[in-house]
């Protein structure tokens, strides 16, 4: 009992860890784009905290954790509506109380408010990449679609103990099931949305749009880099001493070595100091050693890192050779450094291996092709109904005045008597 409660509050701080989180995306979104949007990117993140939540209570955590029958394809199962507490019977009172035999790591109710603070990250992935163009109604509905149903679904294959699971497919806390779910939904929005005005001039080349708040941008990185100690803290789903430390020291050290190779890398090639890839180098070592975290060695994750850092460098220019307008890098970070993450499971630490390498491919790619069919399907509806893309004038005057009336910065000087 004193260890179950221990473990539980252990997971509770995690929580409130992973929730922090969302502040840091927040911040990296806004100070990465131009202040005229700045209204309209809290709304989208305030908005998808809310929602997510209510949509996995309402159907996705058991979307996610159905309870595959034995002998089940493990690939779609629904334990049903809502949330529905297991209990069992007091054998002294005769009355019915919480089953704390649910876990030795926590309760039924931690558990649901986890996992339902990873289920929003999907989201949010999106958002920063479509950012200062995409009609905040479209946007939702995508939203309430893709958290509400693909996530979970996808979530299943492998923590819902489904068919990725029983092939032997491995991701702790999330390069593919968190991450990449989002960079892949994101690649799409952002190939069917096409560039902001003005990012690609007249033969194609990539025209930098900078943020307007660098220091909010860093102070978001930093923010979630502290969230991640509950992201992948929390994920050992207990407070067992040696695992937990070890899953905190090898995320620590996956970010430091993805941000210095990033910006060394950038340097060499761009001839000055880039902050903003260094901020996205630590980002892509933090996502890279999301799937393996409890499973590498210190070394294992600086190695980890600091290819991901190279990743980010690379990924971002051809994301632009591509003429895809990513304003954030997300593509970069959490599809690419994803990927990586996911297969360096079978390349380094104690499962590595040809089978498990190739366990890792399959799981990244069936994956790969369900998020590319699912996110399309929902934006190219959106697209030939409604409309993905607000007005050319409404993004060039900025979406705050026209969504929401309203200034993020408002000039209080001319309101003075």
């Amino acid at each position: 009992m004193e260890m179950l409660t221990i473990n539980n509050v252990w997971m509770m701080v995690c929580t409130a860890l992973v929730f922090f989180m969302h502040l840091g995306f927040s911040f990296l979104e806004i100070g990465l784009t131009r202040q005229k949007n700045t209204i309209n990117i809290l709304f989208k993140n305030v908005f998808i905290i809310c929602v997510g939540l209510l949509l996995y209570c309402l159907v996705g955590f058991n979307l996610m954790y159905p309870g595959f029958a034995e002998g089940s394809a493990g690939f779609f199962g629904f334990a049903g509506f809502g949330l529905t507490s297991p209990l069992v019977t007091d054998p002294e009172t005769g009355k019915q109380i919480l089953d704390l035999a649910y876990s030795e790591g926590y309760t039924y109710w931690t558990d649901f408010l986890f996992q339902g603070m990873f289920a929003a990250t999907a989201a949010t992935i999106v958002s920063g990449a479509v950012a200062e163009r995409i009609k905040l109604g479209s946007f939702m509905i995508f939203t309430v679609i893709y958290v509400g149903v693909v996530y979970p679904i996808v979530g299943s294959w492998k923590w819902g103990a489904g068919w990725l699971d029983k092939l032997g497919f491995y991701d702790f806390a999330g390069s593919t099931l968190v991450h990449s779910v989002g960079g892949w939904a994101a690649l799409v929005a952002v190939f069917l949305l096409g560039s902001r005005i003005g990012k690609f001039n007249s033969e194609g080349k990539a025209q930098a749009i900078p943020g307007h708040n660098i220091p909010l941008a860093a102070a978001g990185v930093l923010i979630l880099w502290l969230g991640w100690f509950g992201f992948n803290g929390g994920s050992v789903l207990s407070a067992d001493a040696g695992l937990t430390s070890l899953t905190l020291v090898t995320t620590c050290l996956a970010a430091a070595a993805g941000g210095v190779s990033a910006f060394i890398v950038s340097t060499i090639m761009y001839k000055n100091y880039d902050l903003t890839m260094f901020l996205n180098g630590i980002l892509g070592g933090l996502v890279g050693i999301t799937a393996g975290a409890d499973q590498m060695s210190p070394t294992d994750s600086v190695l980890i890192g600091l290819i991901a850092g190279i990743i980010i460098v690379f990924g971002v220019a051809l994301i632009d050779k591509l003429k895809l307008d990513d304003p954030v890098g997300a593509i970069a970070v959490h599809l690419i450094c994803g990927i990586w993450g996911t297969l360096a499971v079978g390349i380094f630490g104690e499962l590595a291996g040809m089978d498990q390498f190739v366990s890792q491919l399959i799981g990244v790619g069936s994956i790969g092709v369900f998020c590319l069919v699912s996110s399309f399907i929902i934006l190219f509806a959106l697209k030939k109904t409604i409309g993905l893309r607000v007005s050319e004038k409404e993004e060039i005057d900025g979406l705050d005045g026209h969504e929401h009336g309203m200034d993020a910065y408002p000039d209080f000087r001319t309101n003075q008597h």
